[in-house]
Formats: C-alpha cells, structure tokens, sequence
C-alpha cells in the first residue's frame, strides 16, 4: 500500500470513529487517539482537518460537542461527511502548494483562530471551488496585515482595501520600498506591492466576490493554486518579519 493509500485509509478509519461514536456506537478511545495523533502530526494536512478533531482530545470531549450540535444521527452523519470531504479530497489528489506546510505553522504560532480560518478555507477551496480559494486568498491577506496593524496600535479605517492595507502593513514593518536605499531591495519590495494589487485585481474579475455575465470568464484550478500560493507566500514574509521585529523589540 503507498503512503497517500495508507492515510486516506487511517482518516477515512477516523472519520468512521466519529460516525460511529455520534451515532450511538462505543468506539476505542484509543484507536481515536492514535488516528488523530497520525493527522494532526502532518502539518501540511492538520489544517484541513475539522476543527471538533484538533480540539477535542478523547471521544468523550467529541461526544460532548456532537450531541448538542444536532439532534438526530441523520444530522450528525451528514455532518461529519461534509466536514471531513476537503481533508479527503486533499489526499487523494495527493499535492500541496509549495507554502502550505510553511504558511501553515507560521500561522499556527499566533494562535489567532481568524488567521487560520481564512488559510484553510483557502486551501480546500483551491481544486473544487476556484472562485471561492481566489475569494479567500484576498481575505487571508487581509486579515494577516489587520492582525499585525492591530497588534502594532496602527489604525486602517472602517474599510480599507487591500493595497492600502498592505500599504500601512508594509511601511510598519520597514518594509516599504521608500525605506530603503538598496536597489536590489527597493525592487523585490516593489514586487510585493505588485503581487497585493495583482491578486486584488485577479479577485475582482475571476472571484465569486461579484456578480458575473453570461460571458464571464471562470478560473481554473491554476488560477487558484497561483493567488493561494502567492498570498501564502505574502503572508508568511509578514508575519515572520512581524515575529522577527516583535522578538528583537521585546514585544
């Protein structure tokens, strides 16, 4: 059995646990705990994994969120499959970006639930849902310059755009091309700015964030795996120059 084979078959397995335990089965705790320990140590996976399977701990700790979150195991069935369909679907394509394990810890170092919300939405939208993965590759940038604004004491407004906000982000972080005198710097920095106002601009046509006409164009797969990565990779240079700058500054 391959690899990918062998963890479709140990998180199908998990999510089978979890149909059972939500509808009035009595599984291995465990078996629970040793599958869960196998998804979670895969960073480039844990963050499509349902939020109910990183935070709850045992079976008990998941039976507790399950039987008020539905009443019936028809609910719950449905449920869980829904929740469980992207992670499935990822391995089984058997691919990541080339930032997703990167991006991915980086973000998980602040603890911020926002900032990971909006990375795993676009990670799971990227191959099924195009429009939806440029939709949040926008908003995973936005948020990422919100929460280093807002932890800086630096106000945007009721409601910036994105270059703005990158703007400000940038120029908090000495990363604006005005702050340096280095050509070579001054050029990738540019770059960046580039890049925001790229993926704004890529957003407004091939998203779902507007209505579209008959004759609308509608982006591939690659179209999404290109702004996903180029935001992830954005927001990685941030919130690491934010981390770098916090350490050496004592915040």
């Amino acid at each position: 059995m391959s690899p990918s084979a062998e963890l479709l078959e140990q998180v199908e397995s998990l999510q089978n646990i979890l149909v059972s335990q939500a509808t009035g089965g009595h599984e291995e705790e465990a078996d629970y705990a040793a599958l869960r320990d196998v998804l979670l140590a895969r960073t480039e996976l844990a963050t499509l994994a349902p939020k109910f399977v990183r935070t709850s701990r045992s079976l008990s700790q998941f039976w507790q969120f399950i039987k008020y979150k539905f009443p019936s195991y028809a609910e719950r069935r449905t449920y869980l499959w829904d929740e469980f369909r992207p992670l499935l679907e990822r391995i089984e394509q058997g691919h990541t970006g080339p930032a997703d394990e990167a991006v991915t810890a980086a973000i998980e170092k602040f603890d911020a639930e926002h900032l990971q919300t909006a990375w795993r939405k676009a990670l799971e939208r990227r191959q099924t849902d195009p429009e939806g993965a440029i939709t949040m590759a926008r908003t995973l940038l936005e948020t990422v310059c919100k929460h280093i604004l807002d932890e800086v004491g630096t106000a945007y407004g009721e409601s910036p755009d994105l270059p703005e906000l990158y703007r400000l982000t940038s120029k908090a972080l000495n990363l604006a091309p005005s702050q340096h005198t280095e050509g070579v710097f001054k050029q990738i920095l540019g770059g960046c700015h580039s890049v925001v106002e790229g993926l704004g601009a890529l957003r407004n046509k091939l998203s779902d964030a507007h209505g579209t006409g008959k004759r609308a164009v509608r982006p591939a797969p690659r179209h999404a795996e290109l702004a996903v990565n180029l935001s992830g990779a954005l927001a990685l240079y941030l919130l690491a120059t934010f981390e770098g700058q916090a350490g050496t500054s004592g915040r």
